[in-house]
């Protein structure tokens, strides 16, 4: 099966996306420490927001 170019771009984009909500994670958890306190608590409330948000503007982009 091949796959063409559309469907890496897709791919690529979706990618891309969920290693940045990673690095995001990654990021939260190397500010606060283990012990996430009240803003590091809020800031992955945030970082979740943000990534659901982008993730539905992702899917309204490849829908086109």
């Amino acid at each position: 099966m091949e796959i063409d170019a559309e469907m890496r771009r897709k791919i690529v984009v979706s990618i891309v996306s969920v290693g940045a909500f990673f690095a995001v994670f990654i990021g939260i958890g190397m500010q606060f420490g283990p012990d996430l306190g009240d803003t590091g608590g809020l800031a992955l409330v945030a970082a979740i927001t943000l990534f659901v948000i982008v993730m539905a503007a992702v899917g309204v982009y490849l829908g086109d």
